[in-house]
């Protein structure tokens, strides 16, 4: 039991050091654009060719995954962002054509690495006597530190030994989680998901129709999916404005978005102390519901910013319970032989409202106005999140498909 738990603490800290690296990386290639180019829509254009790749080799390349093997495939897929890591590290001079490339080739590669890592927790936990909604709440919780304070260490690393070397340690950090993965990590042959041998487009057809079957979990994506798009638009426009009009010193745009980090972190405390024994579909719902709405809803109606930051400081509480349920429902209800393409389509149907975040955000202030759109935004994101409790699958929640778990 001791050398299972041990596995599974080597498995969870190699994650979290390549997400370290790739916060550190989020600022530090942009800042390379930024000096070799000076543009700043190259910027975002650099941002979003590593972001597309990832979103879409979550799910597309599970297949592969599956018949090369999970451990075997996080750690060629870690080996390699090592490389192209280095390889930007390298070559500055290369130019922006070519660095848009290797960036694009470095996010499809963490893309796939993130979800066959996050498949060989269950089967960890599982041998160590790991409860999963303990497990996927300390990892919640774990992942959103690496967030909080990935950006300073990128930034302060800048600063400190140059864009150049900032990427070096990038590069070192997916090659120490390939290392650990590699050398340390080793599950039993009969416990590893043993997925069917079908061909490519058919395996991928099995999990999307595992996904419509359970509508559960579909609900739960879906209303992910809405939080994440509202996050993102709060984040790229309307704290920043609301911001800009009420104090007029970006600071405050810094401080709301730590103010939600740190509820977030306490909730995750709590929740894993507390979350078996909790009704997970009702605290689902809850949660996303005071995640969302009441942090719009707040800056629509005052100017007060200890008021906008106690509401925020609670939004952050409830978001914590909504990743770790959603994740332990993925490993509690999907079959072990599923678990790769299922948790792959998922990550990408949770992460397709990142990108529409910025267009609803910024779409909707020049349409209405900042106060309306907050307003009516609200409204939205009440209806998307609330409305899975009163109407649908996670009034009751629902058993897992027999025909899908026979798979």
């Amino acid at each position: 039991m001791a050398a299972a738990r041990r596995e599974l603490v080597i498995l969870v800290a190699a994650d979290l050091i390549s997400n370290l690296g790739s916060r550190i990386s989020v600022i530090a290639i942009p800042w390379l654009v930024l000096t070799t180019t000076g543009s700043p829509a190259k910027m975002g254009l650099v941002a979003a060719a590593e972001f597309l790749p990832y979103m879409l080799s979550s799910s597309l390349a599970t297949p592969w995954a599956d018949r090369f093997g999970v451990r075997r495939t996080s750690v060629v897929v870690d080996a390699a962002s090592a490389i192209a890591m280095a390889v930007v590290a390298l070559t500055p001079w290369l130019g922006f054509g070519p660095l848009l490339v290797l960036v694009a080739f470095a996010g499809g590669l963490r893309g796939i690495g993130d979800r066959v890592k996050h498949v060989l927790f269950r089967p960890a936990a599982q041998r160590a006597g790991v409860e999963l909604i303990r497990l996927t709440s300390a990892y919640d919780g774990l992942a959103r530190a690496v967030v909080l304070f990935g950006a300073v260490i990128g930034g302060l690393l800048i600063d400190w030994v140059g864009v150049t070397h900032a990427i070096w340690i990038d590069a070192g950090t997916f090659a120490l989680c390939a290392l650990l993965v590699g050398a340390l990590v080793r599950p039993p042959a009969d416990t590893a998901p043993a997925a069917p041998r079908e061909p490519y487009f058919q395996a991928l057809r099995t999990g999307f129709a595992y996904l419509r079957t359970d509508r559960v979990l579909l609900a739960m994506l879906l209303v992910v999916s809405a939080l994440n798009m509202m996050a993102a638009a709060n984040t790229a426009v309307w704290v920043p404005l609301w911001i800009s009009d009420v104090l007029g010193d970006p600071a405050g745009f810094g401080l709301v978005l730590a103010v939600f980090g740190a509820g977030a972190l306490l909730g995750n405390v709590v929740f894993t102390a507390l979350g078996p024994r909790l009704p997970r579909t009702l605290v689902f719902a809850v949660g996303a519901a005071l995640s969302g709405a009441p942090r719009l809803l707040i800056m629509a109606l005052t100017d007060h910013l200890v008021v906008v930051l106690v509401v925020t400081f609670l939004s952050g509480i409830g978001i914590a319970a909504v990743n770790p349920l959603l994740g332990a429902a993925l490993y509690e209800r999907v079959p072990d032989a599923l678990q790769t393409r299922v948790l792959g389509i998922a990550g990408s149907l949770a992460f397709v409202g990142l990108p529409l975040g910025g267009l609803v955000g910024g779409w909707s202030v020049a349409a209405l106005g900042l106060q309306p759109a907050l307003l009516v935004m609200a409204v939205v994101c009440t209806v998307l999140t609330v409305g899975p409790l009163l109407v649908g699958p996670l009034r009751a929640g629902q058993p897992r498909p027999r025909a899908a778990a026979a798979s």
